[in-house]
Formats: structure tokens, C-alpha cells, sequence
């Protein structure tokens, strides 16, 4: 695959590079965040080759290539020099700007929006952290008991605790970065949280104050909702020193006052605030087990598919760091994880034996073994579930089944780990409960996709354009319109025939094509222009619109290059006609003959033409 003509397809088809604010990525998909999502063309996108779907969720554009991410990733950035990992920050001293109405369903987005992007940077190295301290489980449980004592396992268990322990300063980082602040500021708060001036007077246990207000003794380490408290306070005050601060001194004071500010209520305030929600939240989900049990994994679990589409699933993923602090294991949200993508690779299994296809039967299985082996289920959802749309039933049933009975054995994590069979030591004493509880999901979901069968679409047969020869002397319309005598054209430049004579055109079409057989000599990159040497030696220009390079090529999509060999009736440049009317812009299109070489030339100049008509 041509990953770099991929990539530049995408960009293009969200709007353009000027609408990209940043680029990240997880497993499987691009995730945008973009200035303006009405520009994005979510059709055009899907029918990529190597697009398996799109998503708008969290205030993310989303974008699944699966096993094509990394490659077309990398020519964004390299080769597009589109801006990745880091937003943008554009707001910090605009204080004007208008902002979006405040609704429940918006609220609700940016809150997901914001623990999504947050928590983003985080989970790699949760998992990382999580998966190396599984193999030194396995080192002292089945290879050296005495292994714990030695100085080589501490400082190996430190490098695998790291991830968790300061979590608060990889939080405030997403979070200060989704806002548009300044990650730094929000880190430094978060970190002094951890410093080990202040972790020694929480070990002496002694009662301490700050300014005279009481200081609680916590211990935040591991924790979450503080750093997105701490974050979110942090770019408030940021944007609040920005403006009270005359600009010479707001390199030195801008960023002591947010941190001196954040860091005193992080102590007194913010630190106990989230401590209190991460103990409410972890408490709310040890509710759920012991009320609802089995109801509430496999509830979750089949609830999962239509939560990763949203881009919700993020957003949970924190809260299982929270619950192995406290209590110290999870009986909820990882083995629903786990069990979904056991449920979405039983249920490509069951699309695999139901298809006659045999090349999508080898890919079919091909993306049930990613997702049980390696736990990454997006190409399984898009690709192959949501596809065939009967499947999703197999899917929630996979999950729903292999959860309660999780549940209902008491699977329980100790350690962060992927959501694939190779996590299953994250279970410890547990694992033969979660290892019935995957075989009956990738049983269930297998077998009630195949009885359920899949829906398939015939697909329209495509009708072949008809590719018209024309002489080499021939001037064709180059739309369907209206033609109108060049004198009426509302610009003097060409109803003074200053760059030749020719005719207009009044568009009924959004393909402008060649007027004849020849060379596109001229190719203006707004798209707005181009021209065109002929077989003959003339040489043709057309025009679309009036004032139309003002618009700097929003509204045109140009279908050749510059140099290219073309026919007559070839579509050259596409353009958005509704948008540009809207716009204000008059569309009229002039053909004129700047260059006849001797020639002469009468084109017809009245009545309605088609694309393609002879008019010399």
C-alpha cells in the first residue's frame, strides 16, 4: 500500500492540513483534533483502501486504519509535516473568543473529551508498567522465590511501579495538553504532590499547615482525579496571569504565580477533593459487584463495543488504576475489557465460517486471532462486525455471557495488564475463573454470529463513464450549464476580452473537465484556473468563478497535476458549487482562447450545453 498517498488522501479529505490543530494515535486509529469537523468528509474517508472506519467522539476525529496506522502515522508526520503528540496552544492570550453553548450533551462530550485526553499518554505506560511487573511475578513464582530479596528485583520493580506511583504528573501532562495549556505548570503542581518533603511529613504522621490552614496527610501516589483537578485549575490561572500581567513581565510571572497558586491548593484543596472523588468512584464500582455481580461485568462487557466506537472506553480506563489501589483488584472493568475482545474475535470466527469469500474467510480469522491474542479489537469491529451488522448481537452476547460467569467464579485483576489471553498472570489465584469465562465468550459469540448469519449488501455494479473520442481540433463545453456571451460577464478583465476572446458558462455541474485534447500547461494550486495546450497548438484557459482565488482553494478538489497529459471531457477540478454560492461568489466559468496560433476559432456562446458538447 502507497501509505504516503493514504495519508495525504486523509488529510485532505478532514479538511486539510490547515484544519489539523494535532495528530495522535492510539493502537488502531488516528485521532484528530481539528479546528472546524464540518470540514471533514467522513464519506470519502471511508472509502479509503485501508480506512476500516470513522468516528467523531470526545472531540476527537477518529480515523481506523488497524494494521496500516503506524506506517501512515508516520508519513503524516514525516513526510506531510502534520503536527503530532502535542495541541497546539492558540488560546492562552485570546480572551474573546466565542465560545460553544453549554448543553447536557455538550458538557457531556468535553467531560469524556477531556478524561479521554487526559489519560491518553498515560495508558501505554500503565500497561507497559503493569505487563513487566507480570513477568517478574512469573520470575519469583516459578523460577526463584528468593529472587524479591535482591537488589536487581527492587530497582526492576521500581522501573514497573514508576508508571503507576506518578501517574499524577503523566495525568497532568494529557490533561494540561487537551486544555491547551502549558503541561509543565500543570506537572510541577502535580509533582509536588510526590515530593519527598511533603511524602516524609505524611510518613511522621505529625499534623501540618500551610499560611495556618490545615494540610490532610494523603498519600497521592497512584492517583488520578487530583492531577485533573490540579490541571484544569492550572490553565485557569495561566490564562488568568496572561491577562493581568503587562507582556515584559509575563515570562517570569505567568508561570510562578500558576505554579505557586496550583501547588498551595493542590495541598489544601484540590489533593483532598480528588482523593475524595477517587474513593467515591472506586466505592460506586464495589457497590455495583456486590449489588449487581455478574449483572453488572456482563453488562459492561456487552455494553463495550458501542463504548469503544464512542471513544467512552478511555475514559474508564483510569478508574482500573484507582481500583487496584483501593481495594487492590479489579472485578469489574479489566475482565469486562478482556472479555469483549474475546467476544468481538469469537464473533469474527463466526463471520469467517458463514462467508464464502475465501480471502476475506483468511482475513476474518486473521483479525479474531488479533483480537484474542494481541487484544486489539477495532479492526474486528469495524472491519467485520459493525460491517455485517448481525454479528453485534454476537458480540453482546459473547460479552454478556463470558462476564457473569466471570463474575460469578470471582475473576479478579492484581495488575495492570493488556486485555489479551498473554494478561491472563494479572489474575494471580484467579486465572482458571477468567479462563472459563473467555472460552465461553469466544464460544457464545462464534456461535449465536453464525445462526444469527450476516448481512450482506450486493454491491452496485459500477457504471464505466463513457470515454468519448474527440477530434484533436475539438473545443468542448467543459460542464453542463448554460453558455453566455462573454460580454456579460460580470468582470471587466474578461467582458473586455483582455485575455482573449471565448464565451462563459453558467454551471449546473461540480466537475469542470478539459476543453480538449492536449497538455494541462497551467495548474493554479488554489485550483481556481488551469490551462491547456492542444494537440493543435492552441492554447485554452478557463477560469472558474469570479474572485474565486481569494477563497485560497477552499471549495475546489483538483483531480490532475500540473503536466498531465488530458482529453477532452476529462474532469479536471471538482468544485463545492454550494458552498461557494453560499459564500458570496459568483461562479460564472470563462473558456478563453489566449493563444488561437493562427487559428480561427468560433465557439457557440448560446442554450443549454452538457459536459462534453462540441462547440467549435
Amino acid at each position: 500500500m502507497d501509505y504516503k498517498k493514504l495519508s495525504s488522501d486523509i488529510v485532505k479529505n478532514v479538511g486539510g492540513a490547515e484544519n489539523i490543530q494535532v495528530v495522535n494515535h492510539c493502537m488502531t486509529r488516528l485521532r484528530f483534533k481539528l479546528k472546524d469537523v464540518s470540514k471533514a468528509d467522513k464519506e470519502a474517508l471511508e472509502n479509503l483502501p485501508g480506512v476500516l472506519g470513522v468516528i467523531y467522539a470526545g472531540e476527537q476525529y477518529m480515523v481506523i486504519l488497524g494494521q496500516h496506522l503506524l506506517p501512515t502515522y508516520e508519513a503524516l508526520i514525516k513526510d506531510l509535516g502534520i503536527s503530532g503528540g502535542e495541541t497546539i496552544n492558540e488560546n492562552l492570550d485570546d480572551l474573546s473568543g466565542s465560545k460553544e453553548k453549554l448543553t447536557w450533551k455538550t458538557a457531556g462530550n468535553k467531560f469524556i473529551g477531556y478524561i479521554s485526553a487526559s489519560v491518553t499518554p498515560l495508558i501505554p505506560g500503565l500497561v507497559a508498567g503493569g505487563m513487566l511487573k507480570v513477568v517478574l511475578l512469573l520470575i519469583v513464582t516459578f523460577v526463584n522465590t528468593a529472587y524479591t530479596k535482591s537488589s536487581s528485583y527492587m530497582l526492576l520493580s521500581a522501573i514497573a511501579d514508576a508508571p503507576f506511583y506518578f501517574m499524577p504528573i503523566i495525568v497532568a501532562y494529557g490533561a494540561a495538553t487537551k486544555l491547551g495549556g502549558t503541561p509543565v505548570y500543570s506537572m510541577i503542581a502535580a509533582a509536588a504532590l510526590l515530593h519527598g518533603n511533603y511524602t516524609a511529613l505524611v510518613t511522621a504522621g505529625k499534623s501540618i499547615d500551610l499560611f495556618g490552614i490545615n494540610v490532610p496527610l494523603l498519600s497521592y501516589g497512584t492517583s488520578l482525579l487530583p492531577a485533573l483537578l490540579l490541571a484544569f485549575v492550572a490553565y485557569h490561572l495561566e490564562r488568568f496571569f496572561n491577562k493581568i500581567v503587562p507582556g515584559i513581565f509575563r515570562s517570569v510571572f505567568v508561570g510562578m504565580g500558576t505554579i505557586l497558586v496550583s501547588g498551595i491548593l493542590g495541598y489544601i484543596a484540590l489533593g483532598p477533593l480528588g482523593n475524595i472523588l477517587g474513593e467515591g468512584i472506586a466505592n460506586f464500582f464495589m457497590f455495583l459487584n456486590g449489588s449487581m455481580g455478574p449483572l453488572a461485568v456482563g453488562t459492561l462487557a456487552a455494553c463495550l463495543p458501542w463504548m469503544v466506537m464512542a471513544g467512552m472506553h478511555t475514559a474508564l480506563a483510569p478508574f482500573m488504576a484507582q481500583l487496584l489501589t483501593n481495594p487492590g483488584y479489579d472485578t469489574i472493568l479489566r475482565p469486562a475489557f478482556i472479555l469483549h475482545n474475546m467476544a468481538e474475535g469469537g464473533s469474527s470466527l463466526g463471520v469467517a465460517a458463514r462467508i464464502k469469500n475465501k480471502q476475506l474467510r483468511s482475513e476474518y480469522i486473521s483479525i479474531a486471532i488479533g483480537c484474542i491474542v494481541a487484544g486489539v479489537a477495532e479492526p474486528a469491529i469495524y472491519g467485520v462486525n459493525l460491517k455485517y451488522k448481525r454479528p453485534m448481537y454476537g458480540v453482546m452476547a459473547g460479552g454478556f455471557v463470558g462476564g457473569a460467569i466471570a463474575s460469578l467464579l470471582g475473576a479478579k485483576v492484581y495488575i495492570m495488564g493488556y486485555s489479551n489471553i498473554l494478561a491472563l498472570p494479572i489474575f494471580k489465584e484467579t486465572i482458571l475463573a477468567i479462563v472459563i469465562a473467555i472460552v465461553a465468550a469466544i464460544i457464545t459469540s462464534c456461535a449465536v454470529t453464525f445462526i444469527l448469519g450476516i448481512e450482506q449488501k450486493e454491491k452496485p455494479s459500477v457504471t464505466k463513464p463513457v470515454q468519448k473520442v474527440y477530434q484533436d481540433d475539438a473545443i468542448v463545453a467543459i460542464s453542463d450549464g448554460t453558455l453566455m456571451d462573454l460580454k456579460k460577464v460580470n468582470d471587466e478583465t474578461f467582458a473586455n476580452k483582455m485575455l482573449g476572446d471565448g464565451i462563459a458558462l453558467k454551471l449546473e455541474n461540480d466537475f469542470i473537465c478539459s476543453p480538449a485534447n492536449g497538455t494541462l500547461t497551467t495548474l493554479f494550486p488554489t485550483g481556481h484556473a488551469f490551462g491547456v495546450l492542444t494537440e493543435e497548438g492552441v492554447e485554452l484557459l478557463v477560469h472558474i468563478g469570479i474572485d474565486t482565488v481569494n477563497l485560497k482553494g477552499e471549495g475546489f478538489d483538483v483531480l490532475v497535476k500540473q503536466g498531465d497529459r488530458v482529453r477532452a471531457g476529462e474532469p479536471i477540478v471538482r468544485v463545492d458549487r454550494s458552498k461557494i454560492e453560499k459564500m458570496g461568489y459568483d461562479l460564472t466559468t470563462m473558456l478563453i482562447v489566449t493563444n488561437d496560433n493562427g487559428k480561427t476559432i468560433q465557439l457557440a456562446n448560446l442554450g443549454q450545453v452538457k459536459n462534453g458538447t462540441i462547440l467549435n
